[in-house]
């Protein structure tokens, strides 16, 4: 689904543009009736927590300790986390 809104009208109605876009969608903004951009989902694929971390690294966003204290692991699981936090958020 593509919809258009004029840049006046994305701007008063964001939320509802976030919506579309949370859905799947696309949304293009027009300025003088011409598309001048286009908002829609960030398409990511599975990345591992190891591959996630060395490229935060990378980025020089984290930085690893030297002479790191435990390993990192999971912790155990929870089952009704995620429906719970969604509920949270109303999603």
């Amino acid at each position: 689904m593509n919809v258009v809104y004029s840049t006046y009208d994305a701007k008063a109605r964001f939320s509802e543009v976030m919506r579309l876009v949370r859905q799947g969608g696309t949304v293009t903004i027009t300025y003088r009736g011409a598309p001048v951009a286009e908002i829609r989902p960030i398409e990511r694929g599975a990345v591992s927590p190891e591959e996630h971390f060395a490229e935060l690294e990378k980025r020089g966003i984290l930085v690893p300790e030297k002479e790191p204290r435990f390993p990192l692991r999971a912790g155990p699981p929870n089952p009704g986390a995620l429906a719970r936090f969604l509920a949270e958020r109303g999603e």
